[in-house]
């Protein structure tokens, strides 16, 4: 299945969305152009932490779930495969709704970009995306992830 997650430590840790890395299935992901093995160390509600045999990786920096605002402008990054070859993505939006499990954005991308990153405008993550059937994109809150992560 083909999805997007985060690094959040520097020693290999990924999150992803849970529905990313089906049980029994070998879990791979794709980093500057290299297919790196990852273990699924947890999986919970709607979020998986892998482990990938990695180091000196450049985490994302989490923002303050208590300074987001509606209104907010945001930033959908990710990368897709079109034909094997990786394209990174952009699209930005704005927060529609704030709960502390998820954001709503009023933006719309493909499917494929689920489990890719919410930014805000200073590059902080602000949760990690999902994208319905209709191409709907809203995102798991930071707070869930942190809450998840125990950071």
């Amino acid at each position: 299945m083909e999805s997007s997650g985060l690094i959040v430590t520097a020693d290999g840790l990924i999150i992803t969305l849970i529905d990313s890395v089906p049980e029994g299935w070998e879990n791979f992901v794709f980093l500057g152009g290299e297919k790196i093995k990852a273990k699924v160390l947890q999986r919970k509600e709607n979020l998986a932490l892998l482990k990938i045999e990695k180091t000196n990786l450049s985490p994302a920096n989490f923002a303050n779930f208590e300074k987001i605002e509606l209104g907010e402008r945001v930033f959908l990054t990710g990368v897709i495969f079109n034909k094997d070859i990786p394209q990174k993505i952009v699209n930005q939006g704005i927060v529609k709704t704030i709960s502390e499990e998820n954001l709503k954005t009023n933006m719309f991308d493909e499917t494929a970009l689920r489990g890719s990153s919410l930014f805000d405008i200073e590059g902080q993550l602000v949760g990690l995306n999902t994208v319905d059937k209709y191409g709907r994109v809203s995102a798991i809150s930071i707070k869930q992830i942190r809450d998840f992560l125990q950071f």
